[in-house]
């Protein structure tokens, strides 16, 4: 060894082993019982380049058992409710069933992601007040003043963590069904209009009336002026037949 390596400090781990240096451990070869080299390439401890975030983040909401009366029995699944987001704008839900719990979250996360929405919200709030009704469940949303924090249920809390919503007072009025609710909790958030929208139903409908009454108005412009012709008066004349009598032979 050279000699800067021996007057390195030695470096001994808690158990009172030696610590091994980098240049020990790049050089050192693994072998087996019989002395071959082992195979370092599907070794699990190799620093892996980061991914980067996620764009989306997922949660589980729910995990039930449910099972299916079949010919030889009771056929025992898990249903999972998972949620997707991007902590925006963007959010889904998706619920599938597995025969184990993991099969189950894999297929709801999957569903979730392909039946992602992209709604409308009003700096940290949502746009307006939604009711909205699917089967059993009827949920409340309305919008708060910031500082209010989201004020909701299990479900409805844990969908809009996932959303960039900060600010928001939600109730269920109806069933407490975790599945329900969170199509209903999707529904309302599809249902958000921005402000500037909100009349424009209106605006076109007057608009259109205003085209139709200028047009009308162009038309008869353009038409020329028609006289008005007397028509000749035509007297009939009748005539009376003259009857013949016939004498009788």
């Amino acid at each position: 060894m050279p000699e800067n390596d021996k007057k390195a400090p030695r470096v001994i781990n808690k158990s009172g082993t030696l610590k091994m240096d980098d240049k020990t451990a790049a050089t050192k070869q693994v072998r087996d019982i019989s002395g071959r080299k082992m195979d370092r390439r599907n070794r699990r401890d190799k620093v892996r380049a980061d991914a980067g975030p996620k764009e989306f983040d997922e949660i589980t909401i729910a995990v039930d058992r449910v099972s299916r009366t079949v010919a030889g029995g009771r056929r025992m699944r898990f249903k999972a409710l998972v949620a997707v987001g991007n902590h925006k704008n963007k959010v889904g839900v998706g619920v599938a069933k597995g025969n184990d719990v993991t099969t189950a979250v894999a297929k709801a996360g999957r569903k979730a992601k392909k039946s992602m929405i992209t709604f409308n919200m009003d700096g940290e709030t949502i746009c307006h007040e939604t009711r909205t009704k699917v089967t059993g469940a009827d949920v409340l949303m309305k919008p708060a003043a910031p500082g209010t924090g989201i004020i909701a249920g299990g479900t409805v809390r844990s969908i809009m963590g996932l959303t960039g919503v900060k600010n928001l007072i939600s109730k269920s009025l109806g069933s407490s069904n975790k599945v329900n609710v969170a199509y209903a909790v999707i529904e309302a958030l599809r249902q958000q209009t921005p402000r500037k929208d909100w009349n424009s139903g209106a605006k076109i409908k007057t608009s259109e009336v205003k085209v139709e009454k200028e047009v009308e108005k162009k038309v008869a412009d353009k038409k020329p002026a028609t006289k008005t012709v007397a028509k000749p008066v035509v007297k009939k004349t009748t005539t009376k037949k003259s009857t013949i009598k016939k004498e009788d032979k």
